[in-house]
């Protein structure tokens, strides 16, 4: 292993702000010094000739002549075993210049801190929290323990969930443990389900189920019938807020059936390059409008700065997924949290009531998570237009009796507008044999159980769940997918696109049994063909983590060739996963193991679980009066 040193990793203002948070904690810390450190696996010994082009590659950002590296080392490096996207594209980039011997670079974070006293292990943790990212990276003591970086894991195996032998209880304990949020109509119906089939189910099978019936992917209550009073409801709640489009369709050719609602536009010129001689002209034709607002607001009340970033991410690849590919153009973000208790400028409506402790303050929040969305947007290269922010929290007397109303759990909205083709806006058929394809970045152990994490009320999961359920965002994948997706929909009646969803909540789990259950198919898979970026993951993490930046779609066997060239132009990566087949089933095969990890009809999965009822009465209450003494008008 290879070390090098590279540029100062902290600006100025960064490394002040982080002094500051240190010493806010009460830790004896007076200096702050990082320094990006390199560290290179190599095949064989380099030569003096390749040393020179890998400094050069490595020498970036500003220097500091005069860096101190006295005080105790805090060394940040991406989790053993993974392969960071920072990783990834400078191997690449190496490769590219002509370095075949390296096998692998990947980046660290030195931080020497100077201190008046010396840290206990108590403040050294509190350290550690402040400058890494736990679910992505580590914080090492020593530089040569960073050989631990090229260590790679056996793949894991599989666990069963023993129902034929211990009964329903065995999924009541499992549904507790991997943080699933199954209701109990639910347990029961996977219970007799599989007790049908006459097997024990698999942990990534019940993963599965749990994220793709979801309240986040399903929204159960928003479906649900409802029973007000005695009295059947005949709408239930998504049909209420559908009944507008039902009543005045006129010009919305999409709407409640895609991944983004799309409606008439205008005849315009397009500026893209011609698919014929690759020159860029203008396009007469017909643009339609697409439009899409999603909420991302679990994973911002546990990390904001991922959690909007990642949301505004998700919103763009909604865009990008709808009919058979589109374009974003503009976007929005918006926040609603509790009160923000400034400090030094507490209001006098500010109360502190308290928060969950695994959930960060208001004020964090909007600190951290428009910055969030911005950079996301920013470096994928959509303008992010305009957004809203408000702040509400409150003690008011209800039908429970005393309570306090506010967003703990904030809303984080996220929200674009793009264009379409006219003949793009819905999906194609899903042919038998076609090639079932993962485009964007590889899999990693984060984001795990999403779906059902964000579908629990706050503080109902573990905390390590919660954490582990929230993304990380590459905006710069997703602009190279964004790119292939442009490549194909310019390409006009020959898209080689058939159909095509963005991966979000639950992963690949949900989004390849949606892609080929929406078009009326099945699939056989095998789970070695996902790239993967943790080679020691299990099947389940492999299938359902939420690796971000990524889509599934479908391509004719005969038009792979030309799709294969566009990935590889744009330098998107890409892997064929499966095959849809005419049969309803999912089958995912596993060539290292030599098992089935998957082998469940779909219908068990999307086509009957329970649906839910809501049977309440109207609780009447009298509220209280507001109480302005003391306000002013200044002050309000």
């Amino acid at each position: 292993m290879l070390i090098l040193p590279g540029s100062t990793s902290l600006s100025e203002f960064a490394n002040q702000k982080l002094l500051d948070a240190c010493q806010t904690q009460g830790l004896p810390v007076t200096a702050i010094n990082a320094q990006y450190v390199h560290f290179i696996a190599v095949s064989t010994e380099l030569s003096d000739a390749q040393h020179a082009v890998l400094g050069k590659l490595l020498t970036y950002g500003p220097k500091r002549n005069d860096f101190d590296h006295a005080g105790e080392l805090f060394l940040v490096t991406p989790r053993f075993g993974t392969i960071s996207p920072w990783s990834s594209k400078a191997t690449d980039i190496a490769h590219n210049c002509g370095l075949s011997n390296v096998s692998k670079v990947e980046r660290g974070e030195a931080y020497y801190l100077t201190t008046s006293a010396y840290l206990t292990d108590e403040q050294r943790q509190q350290v550690k929290a402040l400058i890494h990212d736990r679910m992505t990276q580590v914080v090492l003591d020593d530089m040569d323990d960073a050989h631990n970086l090229f260590v790679t894991e056996a793949p894991g195996h599989f666990a069963s969930v023993d129902i034929l032998g211990q009964g329903k209880q065995a999924l009541i304990d499992a549904n507790i443990s991997y943080g699933l949020a199954l209701a109990d109509d639910e347990v029961d119906y996977l219970f007799t389900s599989f007790t049908r089939l006459k097997r024990n189910p698999n942990d990534i099978e019940l993963y599965m189920f749990a994220q793709a019936n979801s309240e986040h992917c399903r929204h159960k209550i928003f479906n649900a019938d409802w029973t007000i009073d005695g009295e059947v409801q005949p709408k239930s709640l998504f049909k209420m807020i559908k009944n507008t489009f039902a009543h005045t369709p006129e010009f919305v050719h999409s709407a409640y059936s895609d991944n983004a609602a799309v409606m008439e536009g205008n005849t315009a010129g397009r500026f893209f390059p011609s698919p014929t001689n690759h020159q860029y002209e203008y396009h007469a034709e017909a643009i339609d409008i697409l439009m899409k607002v999603e909420t991302h607001n679990h994973p911002t009340a546990i990390a904001p700065f991922a959690g909007a970033a990642t949301g505004s991410g998700g919103e763009i690849r909604d865009e990008g997924a709808t009919g058979r590919g589109s374009k974003p153009k503009a976007g929005l973000v918006g926040f609603s949290v509790s009160n923000l208790h400034i400090p030094g400028f507490t209001q006098p409506w500010e109360i502190a009531y308290g928060k969950p402790s695994r959930i960060v303050s208001a004020l964090d929040i909007m600190l951290e998570g428009p910055l969030g969305g911005a950079a996301f947007n920013n470096e994928f290269g959509r303008p992010n237009l305009l957004g809203y922010f408000r702040t509400y929290e409150q003690a008011v007397t209800s039908f429970n009796g005393h309570e306090v109303r506010g967003y703990h759990k904030p809303i984080m909205l996220a929200g674009g507008l793009g264009n379409i083709r006219k003949s793009h806006t819905q999906k194609g058929e899903i042919t038998i044999g076609a090639k079932l394809i993962v485009l964007g970045g590889p899999a990693m152990n984060i984001g795990l159980g999403g779906g059902a994490a964000s579908s629990m009320a706050s503080g109902q999961s573990n905390e390590d769940l919660d954490f582990a359920s929230v993304q990380r965002d590459n905006p710069e994948m997703e602009r190279r997918c964004q790119e292939v997706i442009d490549r194909c929909w310019q390409m006009g009646d020959d898209n080689p696109i058939q159909f095509i969803h963005d991966v979000g909540a639950g992963g690949i789990s949900n989004a390849f049994p949606e892609l080929v259950n929406d078009a009326g198919r099945g699939g056989n898979f095998e789970l070695r063909n996902v790239p993967n970026d943790e080679p020691g993951m299990s099947p389940h993490e492999i299938w359902c983590n939420e690796s971000q930046e990524r889509y599934v779609l479908s391509v004719a066997p005969e038009n792979l060739a030309i799709f294969s060239a566009l990935c590889q132009r744009e330098r998107a990566p890409f892997a064929v996963v499966g095959e849809a087949t005419q049969a309803p089933h999912l089958l995912l095969t596993d060539k290292v193991h030599n098992n089935n990890p998957i082998d469940m009809p779909l219908d068990v999965l999307l086509g009957k679980p329970p649906k839910m009822h809501r049977d309440v009465t109207s609780a009447n209450f009298t509220g209280s009066p507001v109480v302005l003494d003391g306000v002013t008008v200044e002050d309000a």
